[in-house]
C-alpha cells in the first residue's frame, strides 16, 4: 500500500510543530555549505594534481555555479511535478552521481571528468537550493521567516569553516609541501607516478560522499518532513493572480533576482578577493588566510543579531533596509578611509576591516529578500524559487567583474563596483519589493 505523504498549507505550521522540520532542512543547507566552500581548496588542489594554468584551475566554480543559471528553472518544473520531498531526494542523487565521477576521474587523472563530476554535485544542489530556500520560507509564520533563514545560514556558513579544514585534513599530508618543489623537477615518468598518486586520493572520501548523499536522499524521502502545498492558492491570492500566466508578471519577483545576484557577488566578493587585497598591502599568504575568517564570523554575528531582534523588536522589511544601508555605507567607508591601522596583529591599511564588516549585513540581504520576492506567488512559487536561485550565478560572474576592475585599476579601487550593488538593494528594500505592476 503507497504510504500517504502529509501535504499541508504553506505558512499553516505553528512554531512549535516546525521545530524538527526546520531541523532536517537545517541539515541541508549545511551540506550546501560543505559542498559549496570545498571548492576552495579544489581549485589548487587540481591545479597542481592536473598541471593547470589559473584559469583552468577556476573552472571549478564555473562548472559548479553555472549550474544555478541552467538547472534552476527545470528544477523548478520538477518540483511542481513531484513535490518538494521526492524533489530533494532526486538532488542528493544527482550529488551523489557527481561525487562517484570523482573515481573515474581520479583514476585517469582527467580534469574534464572531474568538471563532469562537480558539475553534477552542482546540478543536484542547484534542485535542493530551489526546493529548500522557498521551503524553509514558507514553512512557519512568515513573519519569521528572515529568522528561520538566519538559521539555515548560520549552518551553511558554519560548513564553509570546517570543509576546507577537514578536506585538507583527509587529503594532504605533512610532506606535500615538499612534493610540490620537487614535482617541477622530476623527470615525466617519476612526476606522473607522483601526480597519480596524488589525485587518486580523493577516490575513498569522494566515495564515501556519495554513499552519504545517496542515503540521505533516502532519508529526505522517507522522512517527517510534510510537503507544502503552493498549488492551491488563498481567495485572496488568488484574486490578485488572476490572469497572470508567467512568471514575469510578478515584478517584485524580478526585482527580486537582481537583488540575489548583486547581493551574491557582493558576498563573494568581500570573502574571495580579501586575501588578495591584503596581499596588495604586502601582507604574505600565511599571515593573510585568515581574513575570510573574519569576514565570515563577522556573517555569523550578523545571523545571530538576525534571530534574535527578528521580528521581535524590529520587522523583516526593516531589518533589511537597515542592512542595505549598512553595506551602502560600509563600500563607501572602503574607498574613503584608508590610513594604516594595526588590530588583532595585523598593520594594514584601515579598509580592508570594512570589507571584514560587510559579513555583517550581507548575512541578514539573503534572508530579507526571500519572503519578500516570493509573497503572492501562490501556484508560481516553485518556479519563482527558480529565478532567484539562478541569481547563485553572480558567484561565478561578479568576482570576475572585479579581478577585471582590479587589473585595469587596482585591488583598491575595483572595490567601486560595491557601491551601485549596495545602492540597488537599499531600492529593492525600500521600494521595488512593493512593485506588483512594470507601468
Amino acid at each position: 500500500m503507497k504510504k500517504r505523504i502529509e501535504t499541508i498549507n504553506a505558512g499553516s505550521l505553528s512554531l512549535k510543530d516546525s521545530v524538527i522540520p526546520i531541523l532536517i532542512i537545517g541539515a541541508l543547507f549545511f551540506i550546501f555549505g560543505f559542498i559549496s566552500w570545498i571548492n576552495s581548496i579544489l581549485i589548487p588542489y587540481f591545479k597542481i594534481a592536473c598541471q593547470l594554468t589559473n584559469f583552468e584551475s577556476y573552472l571549478v566554480t564555473f562548472a559548479f555555479y553555472i549550474t544555478y543559471f541552467i538547472f534552476s528553472i527545470p528544477s523548478a518544473y520538477l518540483l511542481k511535478r513531484v513535490g518538494f520531498k521526492r524533489g530533494m531526494m532526486i538532488g542528493f542523487w544527482i550529488m551523489a552521481l557527481g561525487a562517484f565521477i570523482f573515481v573515474p576521474a581520479a583514476l585517469t587523472r582527467t580534469y574534464q571528468i572531474f568538471l563532469l563530476g562537480l558539475f553534477s554535485i552542482g546540478a543536484g544542489t542547484a534542485l535542493l537550493q530551489t526546493a529548500a530556500n522557498p521551503y524553509i520560507t514558507i514553512l512557519g509564520p512568515k513573519d519569521r521567516a528572515l529568522q528561520r533563514i538566519s538559521i539555515m545560514g548560520i549552518l551553511n556558513k558554519g560548513a564553509g569553516v570546517i570543509a576546507p579544514l577537514l578536506f585538507a585534513a583527509v587529503i594532504l599530508r605533512a610532506s606535500d609541501a615538499d612534493l610540490f618543489k620537487q614535482i617541477p623537477l622530476m623527470t615525466e615518468a617519476a612526476k606522473n607516478v607522483a601526480l597519480n598518486e596524488l589525485i587518486e586520493r580523493v577516490i575513498i572520501p569522494y566515495t564515501c560522499v556519495g554513499v552519504v548523499l545517496f542515503g540521505l536522499g533516502l532519508m529526505i524521502r522517507y522522512s517527517p518532513l510534510p510537503e507544502i502545498d503552493t498549488e492551491h492558492e488563498s481567495k485572496e491570492i488568488a484574486t490578485a493572480n488572476s490572469g497572470k500566466s508567467v512568471i514575469f508578471q510578478f515584478p517584485h519577483l524580478i526585482l527580486g533576482a537582481i537583488a540575489i545576484f548583486l547581493h551574491i557577488g557582493t558576498q563573494v566578493i568581500s570573502i574571495d578577493t580579501i586575501i588578495s587585497y591584503a596581499g596588495s598591502m604586502n601582507i604574505g599568504l600565511l599571515e593573510a588566510k585568515v581574513f575570510p575568517s573574519y569576514t565570515l564570523f563577522t556573517m555569523i554575528i550578523g545571523y545571530i543579531l538576525g534571530i534574535l531582534l527578528i521580528p521581535k523588536f524590529i520587522s523583516q522589511v526593516k531589518g533589511l533596509r537597515i542592512v542595505t544601508v549598512l553595506g551602502f555605507i560600509l563600500s563607501l567607508l572602503i574607498m574613503f578611509l584608508n590610513s594604516k591601522v594595526s588590530f588583532l596583529g595585523h598593520t594594514a591599511n584601515m579598509s580592508i576591516w570594512f570589507v571584514v564588516l560587510l559579513g555583517l549585513p550581507n548575512s541578514l540581504i539573503w534572508a530579507g529578500i526571500w519572503p519578500l520576492a516570493l509573497d503572492g506567488l501562490g501556484r508560481f512559487t516553485k518556479l519563482g524559487s527558480s529565478i532567484l536561485v539562478m541569481g547563485l550565478v553572480g558567484n561565478a560572474l561578479m568576482p570576475l567583474l572585479y579581478g577585471y576592475l582590479a587589473d585595469v585599476f587596482n585591488p583598491h579601487s575595483a572595490y567601486w563596483i560595491l557601491v551601485p550593488c549596495y545602492a540597488y538593494l537599499a531600492y529593492y528594500a525600500f521600494y521595488g519589493y512593493r512593485v506588483r505592476r512594470w507601468f
